[in-house]
């Protein structure tokens, strides 16, 4: 099964697939990603725009190779805001869609704490888009210590 989990910077997107993936599944986040591919001591977010490069190329390699396994096991990857194409592709493929959206101050405040200015103009974006898209099952994610 392939699990396609969406939200707005900093909503648990993350937390949420550590709550529901198991060890051998295939789990696809560019921040997981991108500290893979980085030196010790590299931050877990504001990635450096280099390092993005390459990680956001291994991303796209994993996703085509874990499509290939679908019968044999379970893919989540993380798409903060799927174009309609990929969503279309994505649900051609079965995909579950998670939406994991706390709530745009619960979201703001953490991107404010944690999260480069740059994350805010996302956070906007993803806001905008998700009230133009209409109503989508929203998982509301607080669990995680922020």
């Amino acid at each position: 099964m392939l699990y396609v989990i969406t939200g707005p910077p900093a909503a648990g997107k993350s937390t949420w697939i550590q709550a529901h993936a198991q060890a051998r599944d295939i789990v696809i986040d560019l921040d997981r990603i991108t500290r893979a591919l980085t030196g010790p001591g590299a931050p877990a977010w504001n990635h450096d725009r280099l390092a993005q490069r390459v990680a956001q190329r291994a991303r796209y390699a994993a996703i085509d190779e874990a499509l290939k396994l679908l019968d044999e096991i379970d893919v989540y990857l993380i798409h903060t805001m799927p174009s309609p194409q990929a969503r279309a592709r994505y649900q051609r493929l079965g995909a579950r869609i998670v939406v994991v959206d706390p709530g745009e101050d619960v979201v703001r405040d953490r991107v404010r704490t944690m999260r480069s200015d740059a994350m805010d103009r996302v956070v906007t974006r993803w806001y905008r888009e998700y009230r133009k898209g209409g109503s989508r099952p929203v998982t509301a994610q607080t669990s995680r210590d922020w």
